[in-house]
């Protein structure tokens, strides 16, 4: 098995359904793994849509959003999407190819050769990482879907080198099961409701996080009572008309104050 292969294999076994990208002439291993996979493909006009498109799935489902992108351009062309994907905490795996690093051809002026790649994308992901064996591939898309899971979900982006991708897999890699960092139980959560119960002025901050919560924390407030805040990412959690409703307004004088005098 390739390793193009393999790692489509393994991302369909971390319950990956959808792809977004476009191929290259470095990027296709990848495609040819995807040709035989159940995994569903989506081709835009450039990686800066396909990181958009990735990012909106990502909003909409709860899931990574997953794009494969070429070296180089397609790497920088996708680094808007992934700087709004990582201000707006939306996870994302972005998986591209990565000329060999060989000192003696630094700058030698191969097809879409940048110095040092992953410092492009590093400032804007929960880490940015060459490959340099095999084994570090598993490794590393697990990393990023335990990241996904327990931490803030941001982009995250591995770098293949050509080398390692035109490769051989001798066996096909297993998905981990992801461990939750994650405890609420009754006993966790009491301090936590005797604060809130005591509180005289409490208000909520709801984040983009909210999206898919929408009923269950204008309920809360409801029950507290208390004025509700929102994010622009959090925009439409409750509805403008509610009368505990704040709006997306946390840069404005009075709701700081509102959040200051809180308790």
């Amino acid at each position: 098995m390739r390793t193009g292969e393999a790692i489509v294999d393994l991302l369909e076994k971390y319950k990956v359904e959808r792809v977004f990208g476009i191929p290259g002439t470095h990027s296709i291993e990848l495609y040819r793994g995807l040709e035989k996979s159940g995994i569903n493909h989506v081709l835009p006009r450039h990686e800066q849509g396909a990181g958009f498109m990735a990012d909106g799935y990502a909003r909409h489902t709860g899931k990574p959003g997953v794009c494969f992108v070429i070296t180089g351009p397609g790497v920088t062309n996708i680094m808007t999407a992934m700087g709004q994907a990582y201000s707006d905490s939306v996870p994302m795996l972005v998986i591209s190819p990565l000329n060999d690093i060989e000192p003696d051809f630094f700058n030698a002026g191969r097809l879409h050769e940048i110095g040092d790649q992953a410092a492009v994308s590093r400032p804007i992901t929960g880490f940015s990482i060459a490959v340099e064996s095999l084994d570090d591939i598993p490794l590393l898309i697990h990393q990023a879907f335990e990241l996904f899971a327990n931490e803030r979900p941001v982009p995250v982006h591995i770098h293949i080198p050509l080398s390692i991708l035109r490769g051989e897999v001798d066996r096909a890699w297993q998905a981990k099961p992801i461990a939750s960092n994650l405890s609420l139980t009754p006993a966790s959560l009491a301090p936590l409701l005797e604060k809130i119960s005591a509180a005289q002025h409490p208000v909520i901050i709801a984040g983009g996080g909210c999206s898919r919560i929408g009923e269950l924390v204008t309920a809360l407030a409801e029950r507290l009572p208390c004025p509700l805040v929102t994010t622009v990412a959090a925009r439409g959690v409750i509805p403008l008309s509610h009368p505990l409703s704040v709006g997306a307004q946390l840069t404005t004088t009075p709701v700081q104050q509102l959040v200051a005098d809180a308790d």
